[in-house]
């Protein structure tokens, strides 16, 4: 036989296992069963101070077993078999785990001590004797408490991980009210407590949910088999239990941020505040109670400034952290300077979850002052290259990182400066803090260091370097004149200029243009279905580059972009992204392309359809897909039927030296580009029945804006080597590197971040729509011929026009008398096309596109190289 286990008996009439601190058995049912009153079983008789005469009996063979529990006999053979003639540090063939183990918690690793089980029934049957059983075989501790009152207490001298009560029989105590009890101490708030029900007949199945109003943890059907109860408490284990223990840890994490010394804010993906810390509640002025549950919006503490808080939300929600200077306003209304970091933290489904924001006040006012006197003091030099590395600590307005951050004055923790005195230094803030946010700043600093420590040669190198950062255009070629070229200087001049000439004569005034009212004897295109003949049978290949824009111009009476634009957007699914009705988007169409002027030569709505066509078809391309969602494709669809509305056929270079009240409204900037994208949404929205956007949730609908007026500002041919030099550095470059190593698990997932990074899709759609909008000297030659004829005459009209009113002449060499059509496309396609579209066919994969590029090169090259100025040979 086995040495007799030990016992130990408390006065609070349980009893408890000591199976694991004793070498003398490892069976729980040896030496835990308390027996009811009044049982005259043989065995251990011991008596308690708080009642009477217990009897415990320590089984020591099959037979006691046998006469107790005679269910549990074939399970536990084999187990009391192999104790029989064991020694006392013999064990049983189901290893006990070890009672330590690491635990990883996030970046924390804890250690998990021996779990402890709390078995509650009232008296010893099969099923507790199962359940201790699986406690053995699964290693951990297992107490019986054969009342709630001796439940109780133990669970508040052990603080089990785990309670079983049972359930089943009501007439010796309450379950569910014991639960409430233990569930009412502070100890129980990690604890998994299961009830042990009565198998019921499927008709008869009870809800569980006045066992979860008890704070039950779960429930378990009554199985006495020692592997159902070894696999309830096992789920338990790597379930509920581990769990409860991570979050018991999280009470360490709460007491760091209860004791921080700085602010600690966190709110929703939704920004409803979900937690502050006293820290935050001193600093702010508030109690968590006036703010916990509130959107940020709601809440007088934050910025006000729209276009800085939307420079903070639009890198936080990319899943990047923003840190700088912050201001906020405490209860009593005073301004508070701020430097903060905000985190995004990314949780269920991969998406951002949660925001945190710390905070802590600025370095102290006298700094702050003396601060901005030594900007102001400094010169423009040194302020660009940030030579006093310190700045960022002082009193500094960080909300002009964003264009349009002027629009009021900087606030400074210390209290108003006087006067001009307080503009002086806010404005210095500004144009300091400008330099620290700019990622240019970065660079600057690191040539900085690597001066001080740098031969006079390399330091003054350094310093011709320094000089080029400090310009605006990083990414756009020095554009000299090239007078042995006089095509190309024009181009230059007219295309990526304002064109801005002081005017010595009378100056001439050109009106904003009128938007053109819809016509009521105009009729509606057709829907899809009722399209005629002709203009079908003209769309059949239109997802093909080789299709035929003038056949559906001459087919549609010079009205193709509402039939091309209706097909299109079919193919696209864009009614049912936009939520929008065919009706709808077919009256769309109708406005928009009746804002078109069919008078101008070139930019009328066939070049519009010619781009959405050229749109259509880059998206298609697979490395293109793989880049964008549906809304950049909806976006990028858009801009494209929308770019060149009420284009007046005069460039930008024209407007600016007439005057015209567009150039006045939009600065002498972007001002055609500018107004295509107003009127845009302007002739959308004023009517409910061309509203495409209506039915559209308001923050996708400001995303999908946000995208069609970037894409249709991009355009405008002044940024055009800033956007070309921007995508091969941001995009093809990389690419190509990590395509040169082969094509990893490793590769691919570089290979997709960098496709669908929200920065690297903005240059990508920027891209797509420049290159399709001046694409016509890659399509067929015959296409390319007849819009080179078109772009001339258009250049021609504007030339005898600024003739004609005395307006400088911006591109001399369109005067229609005089012009080489062949040399101005071979400067054309040398300066502008060539390198764009190389790039373009690197990603995108367009050899057709190139083809056709190589063999219209060649084309206008052999009229010139005869001396030929027009489009086409004379005939033979």
């Amino acid at each position: 036989m086995g040495c007799a286990p030990s016992i130990h008996i408390s006065d609070s009439r349980v009893v408890y296992h000591s199976g694991k601190e004793s070498d003398d058995s490892n069976s729980p049912h040896q030496t835990n069963t308390l027996a009811q009153q009044g049982n005259s079983v043989p065995g251990l008789f011991i008596k308690s101070s708080h009642t009477s005469t217990y009897k415990v009996r320590a089984n020591s063979s099959r037979k006691g077993r046998r006469e107790n529990s005679p269910s549990m006999e074939a399970e536990i053979n084999s187990s009391t078999n192999s104790s029989t003639n064991s020694s006392t540090n013999s064990s049983t063939s189901t290893a006990v785990k070890a009672a330590v183990r690491e635990v990883q918690f996030g970046p924390m690793k804890l250690r998990q001590d021996q779990l402890q089980v709390l078995l509650v029934f009232a008296k010893e049957d099969s099923q507790s004797n199962g359940f201790c059983w699986a406690c053995e075989k699964a290693g951990f501790k297992c107490n019986i408490a054969r009342t709630p009152e001796t439940a109780l207490e133990s669970f508040l001298d052990k603080h089990h991980e785990i309670i079983i009560i049972d359930h089943r029989h009501s007439r010796y105590f309450d379950a569910e009210a014991l639960c409430r009890s233990i569930r009412a101490t502070k100890p129980s708030e990690n604890t998994v407590i299961v009830a042990v029900v009565r198998r019921q007949s499927d008709r008869d199945e009870a809800s569980i949910m006045p066992l979860i109003s008890a704070g039950f943890t779960r429930r378990y059907v009554e199985n006495s088999n020692i592997m159902a109860c070894y696999n309830e408490l096992i789920q338990l284990e790597f379930g509920e239990v581990l769990a409860q223990f991570k979050l018991r840890a999280c009470n360490s994490l709460f007491t760091t941020l209860e004791k921080s010394q700085e602010a600690i804010e966190i709110t929703s993906e939704d920004h409803i505040i979900q937690y502050v810390n006293p820290a935050f509640e001193s600093t702010m002025g508030y109690q968590k109670d006036e703010l916990i549950g509130k959107e940020l919006t709601e809440v007088p503490i934050n910025e006000k400034k729209s276009d800085f808080l939307d420079t903070i939300n639009c890198c936080i929600k990319t899943g990047k952290e923003w840190e700088g200077i912050y201001y906020a306003k405490n209860k009593n209304g005073d301004n508070i300077q701020q430097n903060v970091k905000i985190i995004p933290v990314f949780g269920h489904r991969g998406k951002i979850r949660h925001y945190v924001s710390i905070s802590r006040p600025c370095s102290d006012n006298n700094k702050a002052e003396k601060q901005c006197e030594r900007v102001q003091a400094e010169s423009q030099t040194d302020i660009q290259t940030c030579r006093h590395k310190d700045r960022r600590k002082g009193s500094l307005d960080v909300r002009s990182t964003t264009s349009r951050g002027s629009d009021g004055p900087a606030e400074f923790s210390h209290g108003a400066l006087p006067g001009s005195s307080q503009r002086r230094h806010s404005s210095m803030a500004r144009i300091h803090s400008m330099t620290i946010e700019a990622p240019i700043t970065k660079v600057i600093n690191i040539i900085n260091a690597a001066q001080e420590n740098s031969p006079s040669p390399v330091a003054e190198a350094l310093d011709r370097v320094l000089e080029i950062l400090r310009t605006t255009e990083l990414y756009s070629p020095q554009l000299g004149t090239k007078d042995e070229d006089p095509h190309t200087n024009d181009l230059v001049g007219g295309l990526m200029t304002d064109g801005l000439r002081r005017l010595s004569g009378n100056e001439y005034i050109l009106s904003a243009k009128q938007v053109h009212p819809v016509s009521g004897h105009m009729i509606l295109a057709l829907s899809l279905s009722d399209i005629p003949p002709r203009i079908a049978q003209a769309m059949d290949n239109e997802e093909d580059w080789e299709f035929d824009i003038f056949e559906l111009e001459a087919a549609t009476h010079k009205r193709p972009l509402v039939y091309l634009g209706l097909k299109m957007f079919a193919r696209f699914g864009v009614c049912q992204f936009l939520n929008c009705s065919e009706a709808t988007l077919r009256s769309w169409l109708h406005v928009i392309e009746s804002n078109y002027h069919s008078s101008n030569a070139y930019h009328n709505s066939t070049h519009s359809a010619d781009v959405l066509h050229a749109t259509a078809y880059f998206l298609c391309k697979e490395r293109v897909k793989q880049s964008l969602d549906q809304i950049d494709e909806v976006a990028a669809l858009i801009a494209a039927t929308v770019h060149d509305v009420d284009h007046p056929g005069r460039t930008n270079s024209f407007l600016c030296n007439a005057g015209s009240e567009l150039a006045i409204l939009y600065n002498d900037t972007a001002v055609l580009e500018s107004h295509h994208a107003a009127l845009a949404f302007q002739l959308t929205t004023r009517d409910d029945k061309c509203n495409i956007f209506k039915n559209m949730e308001r923050n996708e609908y400001r995303t999908l804006r946000q995208a069609i007026i970037d894409m249709v500002l991009a355009t405008e041919m002044t940024k055009h080597f800033e956007h070309v030099n921007k995508f091969v550095n941001s995009i093809n470059k990389p690419l190509a590197a990590v395509e040169e190593n082969g094509g990893s698990i490793e590769e691919d997932e570089a290979v997709k971040n960098i496709l669908t990074s929200p920065e690297n899709r903005i240059l990508i759609k920027r891209m797509l729509i420049k290159c399709a909008d001046i694409s016509n000297p890659c399509r067929a030659l015959e296409q390319c011929i007849e819009w080179a004829g078109r772009i001339s005459e258009e250049y021609f009209a504007q030339t005898d026009e600024e003739k004609r009113k005395g307006l400088p002449v911006v591109m001399p060499v369109f005067d229609r008398n005089t012009c080489s059509i062949p040399k101005s496309q071979i400067s054309f396609v040398d300066y502008f096309i060539t390198d764009m579209f190389d790039a373009w066919d690197a990603f995108a994969d367009l050899p057709n596109l190139m083809q056709h590029l190589d063999n219209n090169f060649k084309y206008w090259k052999s009229l010139d190289e005869r001396q030929l100025k027009t489009l086409r040979p004379p005939p033979e």
